[in-house]
């Protein structure tokens, strides 16, 4: 068995990256299967955009993630909940989802200073697409933006994200599979001592529709499909966990090693290395950072079940290492996309409607009962996109010169050869 005392030599951003599943072939992720992308794209009808912005001779870096909850979100609202685990950040919109249960905007993740462009971008595309020039405005839409803080590598004072960004980004979002690591709203952001990003992951569960025919035939036969996207740029390195080991701690005493070997030697690039190291764990310490989790499924589910599908979230976070500490923002948001909700009623050259005469709408449920599977699936999604993020992210050197390091996928391997 190889046994890393210190850390490897520094391998810089060309390192080749990968998925947790592929570096780890046989870790522990629980017990359902993911879905053909194992990304938030396998939930039916979910389209998503990543762009990222680079400027200023390296000194800005950030970018727009933009999710689309269905194709026409204007009109058919998701149910959706949230859960906030920690409330030092943003997301807005969030009042609206307490209040109603209802989803109906795109969900774009962005930067802590960019969160006016995006809301403004959201109201740019619906003016352009659903207003009449003759009436005005006059429907309803409340933007849904989330932030997180990315000031450690990105030069946030040029407010790089402008409207037009969230235009191109509702404009482009499509399925299949989702870029990560360095890419949307997580270009420059920094995870548990490492450079962290966009991650996504699905789970895949058996599941019971409605009775055929008249109440006396079977249940149609079904499988729903939970998955979740995380912008991560939260924790500490010695709180890093993966399935269990403490992978974290290990790297922190590799690093102290490290460190000692470089004073004693006086190398200038890991003396470098070492300084950089120790900048980057004081930056946490003054702003943690944040995670925004967002759990998309096709499941059935009403707003109260989403909200209880949002906190479980949180276990997902807790076993790579959150502790959802003082000045972290870390926000979750759940929706289904197996009912749609009329919400432009009377507006926007929607059908007239009575507002004054209650009117009744068909929709489907979950028996609380049997949602034992989504909710764990809930959980390992999480753990596993917070994985990917970080195993998909590369070194960045940015804002004043400062660097964080990727992930180490060959040390990780030989970390974790002790724990499989």
């Amino acid at each position: 068995m190889a046994t890393l005392t210190t850390l490897p030599v520094r391998k810089g951003s060309s390192a080749p990256r990968a998925r947790i599943r592929d570096v780890l072939p046989g870790l522990d992720l629980g017990t359902h299967p993911t879905g053909p992308l194992n990304a938030l794209t396998d939930v039916p009808g979910v389209l998503v955009h990543t762009q990222s912005i680079h400027q200023n001779d390296g000194a800005v870096n950030t970018g727009v993630t933009t999710i689309l909850p269905r194709k026409d979100w204007f009109r058919k609202a998701c149910y959706s909940g949230i859960f906030r685990f920690n409330g030092s950040g943003e997301m807005t919109g969030s009042h609206w989802i307490a209040e109603t249960g209802l989803l109906h905007s795109p969900i774009v993740i962005t930067n802590s200073f960019a969160v006016g462009a995006a809301y403004q971008g959201i109201y740019e595309y619906a003016i352009k697409h659903h207003n009449d020039p003759k009436v005005g405005v006059d429907w309803f839409l409340l933007p849904v933006v989330a932030e997180t803080f990315d000031g450690h590598l990105n030069d946030l004072s040029v407010f790089a994200v402008k409207p037009e960004h969230i235009v191109e980004g509702i404009s482009n979002a499509t399925g299949g599979p989702i870029a990560e690591g360095n890419t949307g709203g997580g270009t420059a952001m920094m995870c548990q001592g490492h450079k962290g990003g966009t991650g996504t992951s699905s789970r895949v569960v058996s599941g019971l529709g409605l009775t055929v025919g008249d109440g006396d035939g079977e249940p149609e036969e079904r499988s729903y499909t939970v998955a979740a996207l995380v912008q991560t740029n939260y924790g500490r390195l010695k709180h890093l966990r993966i399935s269990g080991a403490p992978v974290g701690r290990i790297i922190a005493e590799q690093r102290e090693k490290a460190a000692a070997a470089a004073a004693v030697s006086g190398e200038r690039e890991e003396v470098e290395r070492v300084r950089q190291w120790e900048e980057g764990e004081k930056a946490k310490d003054k702003k943690d950072g944040s995670i925004i989790i967002i759990i998309a499924t096709d499941a059935p589910l009403h707003p109260l079940q989403l909200q209880r599908l949002a906190k479980r979230a949180t276990l997902g976070l807790a076993r790579v290492g959150g502790y959802g500490h003082n000045p972290s923002g870390d926000v979750f948001l759940a929706f289904s996309t197996a009912n749609e909700v009329p919400v432009q009623s009377g507006h926007a050259g929607s059908p007239p409607v009575d507002v004054f005469k209650a009117a009744a709408l068909s929709v489907e449920v979950t028996d609380d009962n049997t949602m034992n599977a989504l909710i764990e699936a809930a959980a390992d999604a999480t753990e596993e996109a917070i994985y990917n993020a970080l195993c998909m992210a590369e070194t960045m050197t940015g804002f004043n010169g400062n660097t964080v390091e990727a992930l180490d996928l060959e040390n990780l391997k030989v970390i974790m050869e002790k724990y499989m």
